[in-house]
């Protein structure tokens, strides 16, 4: 074989082999630009993925808050909040434990995420509800408590305008003794102005006319206060009914009143302690229970 030949047939085989190296190397930098394409689109998709994942996480974050916030007094709905809630904080669980994601998984967490969601829209409009309710009742039960005050206040009113006017009727009912004149008399039943000749004290006076009173037979009783403040008394056992309280009189004297004006004379006997003294002394008259008249006399 002739030396050109050879060296034809070794330019060949290097063309050949210089081809193949070629051939080798554009499938070399095609399959590492092909796996550098892939890398990003995997890390693209890895990336999509955890925002994904991350975006369940918030948005379970936020149902659960929204579950915290909500506040109602009805039991029912508050066992039903508390089921929610477990079901919310168990599925952030999962989510925050997985850590192979893939776009089925993100798929159903995003469903039970809109499922929760509307769960919680529910409860959220099902409590406005009850707590509208809440307040309008709130309203009508202030409403009923302020009429419940003023029909209150009004009986007090009523009441005490009652009292008032069975007061009045009382006063108007009472008899009312008026011109008092108080007389020391001595042992032939004549004035005198001596302390030691007083054998009696007469004391007149005149029951008004009141048509308003009652009638009948009554005891009009006189006390007689000395000037040194002591009552002049026969026996302690003398009472009369005044008020709340039984207390002790100097005089009685029984009459028939008739509603008309009636001249009236109590007498006081001169014949026991204490005796009489020089100075001021205080007459008060009592019937039905009521004080009915005052004077004052003296004494030299």
């Amino acid at each position: 074989m002739a030396e050109s030949d050879i060296q034809n047939k070794l330019e060949a085989k290097y063309r050949r082999n210089n081809i193949i190296v070629v051939a080798l190397s554009v499938v070399l930098v095609a399959v590492i630009v092909l796996f550098f394409i892939q890398r990003e689109e995997r890390n693209v998709i890895f990336g999509e993925i955890k925002a994904e994942k991350d975006s369940i996480q918030y948005q379970l974050n936020e149902i659960a808050a929204g579950y915290d916030s909500l506040n109602t007094e009805n039991d029912t709905i508050n066992e039903q909040l508390f089921i929610a809630q477990a079901k919310v904080k168990d599925l952030l669980i999962e989510v925050e434990q997985t850590k192979k994601v893939s776009y089925t998984k993100i798929s159903g967490y995003q469903k039970q995420v809109t499922t929760l969601r509307g769960i919680m829209r529910t409860f959220v409009v099902q409590i406005d509800s009850l707590n509208r309710i809440n307040e309008e009742l709130r309203v009508e039960n202030l409403e009923v408590k302020e009429q419940y005050k003023e029909v209150e206040s009004k009986n007090v009113q009523l009441s005490q305008d009652k009292e008032k006017l069975q007061q009045n009727l009382q006063r108007a009912s009472m008899m009312e003794a008026r011109e008092i004149i108080v007389e020391p008399l001595n042992n032939r039943s004549k004035v005198t102005k001596y302390v030691k000749r007083i054998e009696k004290l007469r004391i007149y006076f005149v029951l008004s006319k009141n048509v308003s009173a009652k009638r009948g037979a009554k005891n009009i009783y006189a006390r007689i206060m000395r000037p040194d403040q002591l009552l002049m008394i026969k026996s302690p056992d003398n009472l009369f009914q005044f008020e709340d309280l039984k207390i002790q009189y100097s005089a009685m004297r029984p009459i028939i009143y008739e509603g008309l004006d009636l001249g009236v004379a109590i007498y006081w006997d001169n014949t026991s302690e204490p005796q009489l003294m020089v100075g001021t002394y205080t007459v008060d008259l009592f019937a039905d229970g009521n004080q009915i008249g005052e004077a004052k006399f003296e004494l030299k």
